[in-house]
């Protein structure tokens, strides 16, 4: 047959194959579901309407070989109805993925190009900002003390500031004095109820009602008075630990008459001098230890009471007995130091002290020999 091409319009499903016999041959037109991606036909029709318009503009010069009417409407009609199914299809693409939400899709029927607007404006990723609440003039950020200091680890920016003060300051520090010493072994049986931060916040309170701790003082008190309901001391701690302190202040006076001070006696578990742990972790540190345990067993044996090898290696922590700052801790040197400083006093102590007995008994012989030679 003569005459220009005819194009076949078959009305069924997309996805079906529709052929159209055009001069260079049979060619097939498939379903843009079997083809690639959206963006690359998008970019052939609108070549090919771009090439339409130009043939469109610019007619060839040859009359036989320009296409009649009937072509050029059955083409615009199969263009319009391609960028329908376009359309409908990348809206159905679009509609499943995530920002397809806030996106429309536009389409131009003269040209054929797609723009892309938004709706609404895109979501920001969420940035979480470090907040610093503040009450007046007042900040909750931690103290410059806290971030110039290196301390142990379990000292945190959180920690209550009275431990903080208590580790900077007391903690592992050697302390020589009998009142003192009877303090911290009373604070580190109380830590069987309470915590550190508990205690402090009350060691005015204990101090009040223990005579400032002097163990001869409380010797002397009277257990029905003190554990009696409703008094000072049975708000503390509960009447097993009040009649334990009251028991060992006995035994610590025993010690004294013994020693000649609970400080000479205690010391001389360690050879009157800290134990320089040098760890390096928290989890280093232990609970108890084999010389806690020796402390302890002669404690008990002596009549203390609540005395165990936990309370008893606390209370060596506490009084710098033994130095468990880790290493990376800024007391643990203060500390190392201090108990150098203290050695230095007893041997130069001890030195006079062994001087001045030598004079004594130099003396001594020159007046016997004086004596003797007069009579």
């Amino acid at each position: 047959m003569s005459g220009g091409p005819r194009v076949r319009s078959m009305n069924v499903a997309d996805s079906e194959v529709r052929p159209v016999l055009g001069p260079a041959g049979n060619k097939t037109i498939r379903s843009l579901s079997a083809r690639k991606p959206a963006s690359k036909p998008l970019r052939k029709a609108e070549k090919a309407t771009e090439d339409d318009e130009e043939v469109k503009a610019f007619p060839s010069s040859n009359g036989a070989a320009s296409s009649p009417p009937s072509h050029s409407v059955s083409a615009s009609s199969m263009l319009r109805r391609q960028e329908q199914f376009l359309h409908s299809n990348l809206s159905l693409n679009a509609s499943c993925s995530s920002d397809a939400s806030t996106d429309s899709f536009h389409s131009r029927a003269s040209t054929g190009r797609i723009t892309r607007s938004s709706s609404t404006a895109r979501r920001r990723p969420y940035t979480s900002k470090s907040r610093v609440i503040v009450s007046g003039d007042m900040s909750e950020s931690p103290p410059d003390s806290l971030k110039t200091k290196r301390r142990c680890a379990w000292v945190t920016p959180n920690t209550d500031p009275s431990y903080i003060a208590f580790h900077d300051e007391e903690w592992g520090s050697p302390v020589h004095d009998d009142k003192k010493l009877f303090e911290l072994l009373v604070l580190s049986g109380a830590l069987a109820e309470l915590s550190w931060p508990t205690i402090l916040s009350k060691r005015h309170i204990f101090r009040e009602v223990f005579a400032n701790f002097d163990p001869i003082a409380v010797a002397k008190f009277n257990e029905k008075k003190l554990t009696a309901p409703g008094s000072v001391a049975s708000s503390l701690i509960s009447e097993l630990k009040l009649r334990a302190i009251i028991e060992n202040a006995r035994q610590i006076s025993k010690v004294i008459d013994e020693f000649g001070s609970f400080e000479e006696y205690i010391w001389s578990f360690v050879n009157h001098k800290p134990i320089v742990s040098r760890f390096r972790y928290p989890r280093q540190v232990p609970v108890k230890t084999p010389k806690a345990d020796v402390i302890s067993k002669d404690l008990v044996r002596r009549g203390f009471r609540s005395v165990g090898p936990t309370v008893i290696y606390s209370f060596m922590q506490v009084a710098g007995m033994t130095n468990d700052h880790l290493i990376s801790c800024f007391r643990f040197q203060d500390c190392v130091t201090a108990a150098e400083v203290k050695d230095e006093e007893i041997t130069t102590g001890g030195a006079e002290e062994k001087k001045s007995n030598v004079i004594g008994s130099e003396l001594s012989r020159a007046i016997d020999e004086l004596s003797f030679s007069s009579e």
